[in-house]
């Protein structure tokens, strides 16, 4: 059996060798616990509330309208994740506090201000215009935040970087908006049923082509940019506490003001909503897709600038860094995989090609001087991960290099397939420098 290649020798981190005992509230199957509780009744009373709006017929019209866009907006968003797939317990969670927590706390809160403000003013066309410009933004966007803020607390691992806080922040938002959906179109519907409205012409099509057709990314759009801003933290060094607190109110910030601009864009007289969406809304949605697909492809270029160094050390076969910078040849070799070996062994390359992903991101960090003290138990984590695949993986990539590898310049460094790449010292640096 062959053995793996001997561990680099760094410090040991913080804390090694001691062993903690968490208190019962601490363990994790108590907050899984918890959190499902909570999440499930909140489920609950989001569910009662919308029916007792809408009525039992207007709820499932809604469900069946409202449900349209969330498979496109969730594919779209794994697509992005798909250099470093992020687990899927992250996603569901995300989604359900969007669609449960998140929008009952934006329904209650919403209702709760706006009554206020109506009573004390007395004047309700005035308070509801707050409500929706003012009040509705800062709920909302809290409400939503705060599930992006739970992952990068307790799911720091998953959470290293920009893409990472754009996927979770819109698939969380994705849950919103299908809850928010089925509220809207189901209370169209049911006012259709009193006026008599059909076809084009009824409140119901109406809303379905504003929320649905037109802007079914506005509140991914929205939660995006809290997203972005805990990414860039979570890029920073541990040690810069106040940029790992700035950025992030600063995003969230940013996205209270373009939802509060694109709820008032209806004061903004007869074609002033028209207006908003394609001088602001367009190029904003846009310029975020630019940023989410240049961030995803830099990730790439990171995954073939950082493995070669393991290569040389023996961990990766020679030929992984082309292979696994390449989305094209990452899908060969899940392909060939499957073909040869089933579908388990394509899922086994396809872990592989995320925890070495994780590993090319880690060393990155370790090399900016922003590892953490956990870098060298992380690092060997992930190394064990590869080499206890590499008899399913190496294979395929191998195939993959062979397959999609065009003629490269020779550099001096191992090579393979026609393919060279540098010879980096391994480790090439000390991931505890200052």
């Amino acid at each position: 059996m062959a053995t793996s290649p001997p561990f680099p020798t760094y410090p040991p981190s913080p804390g090694d060798g001691v062993l903690h005992h968490p208190h019962w509230w601490q363990r994790r199957w108590v907050r899984y616990g918890a959190l499902s509780s909570l999440l499930a009744l909140s489920g609950l009373v989001i569910l009662a509330l919308v029916r007792r709006q809408t009525g039992t017929e207007g709820f499932l019209v809604g469900l069946g309208l409202g449900v349209l866009p969330v498979p496109w907006l969730i594919a779209a968003f794994r697509w992005l994740d798909r250099v470093r797939p992020g687990p899927w317990r992250n996603l569901v969670f995300a989604f359900a506090w969007g669609a449960c927590a998140a929008a009952l706390i934006a329904i209650v809160a919403n209702s709760f201000a706006t009554r206020w403000i109506a009573t004390s003013t007395a004047d309700p066309a005035s308070a509801d215009t707050l409500g929706a410009t003012v009040i509705a933004p800062i709920v909302e966007e809290s409400a939503k935040a705060a599930a992006v803020l739970l992952v990068f607390l307790f799911r720091r691992r998953d959470f290293t970087g920009i893409v990472d806080g754009m996927v979770i922040a819109g698939v969380t938002a994705t849950g919103f908006a299908f809850t928010e959906n089925i509220l809207y179109l189901g209370t169209a519907f049911g006012t259709d049923q009193l006026t008599g409205g059909r076809g084009i012409a009824s409140v119901t099509a109406a809303t379905f082509f504003v929320r649905i057709v037109m802007s079914p990314f506005a509140h991914p759009l929205f939660t995006v940019l809290t997203g972005i801003g805990f990414g860039i933290a979570a890029l920073s060094a541990d040690r810069q506490h106040v940029r790992r607190v700035l950025l992030p109110a600063g995003g969230l910030l940013l996205a209270m003001g373009m939802h509060a601009f694109w709820n008032g864009s209806a004061t903004f007289g007869e074609y002033g909503f028209f207006a908003v969406y394609g001088a602001f809304m367009v190029p904003a949605f846009g310029l975020l897709t630019w940023l989410a697909v240049r961030t995803r492809q830099r990730e790439l270029r990171t995954v073939r600038a950082e493995l070669p160094a393991y290569a040389a050390a023996g961990w990766i076969g020679p030929a992984e860094p082309f292979t696994l910078g390449s989305m094209a040849a990452r899908r060969m070799a899940r392909d060939y995989a499957r073909h040869h070996h089933g579908r388990p062994a394509a899922r086994e390359v396809a872990r592989y090609e995320g925890y070495a992903t994780s590993l090319a991101l880690l060393r990155r960090r370790g090399r900016a001087g922003r590892a953490g003290a956990d870098f060298t138990v992380r690092e060997r984590e992930l190394l064990d991960e590869l080499w206890q695949r590499r008899h399913v993986a190496r294979p395929a990539l191998e195939y993959a290099a062979r397959a999609s590898a065009p003629a490269r310049p020779v550099y001096a460094g191992p090579v393979a397939y026609g393919y060279a790449y540098p010879a980096v010292p391994y480790p090439a640096y000390n991931p505890y420098r200052t």
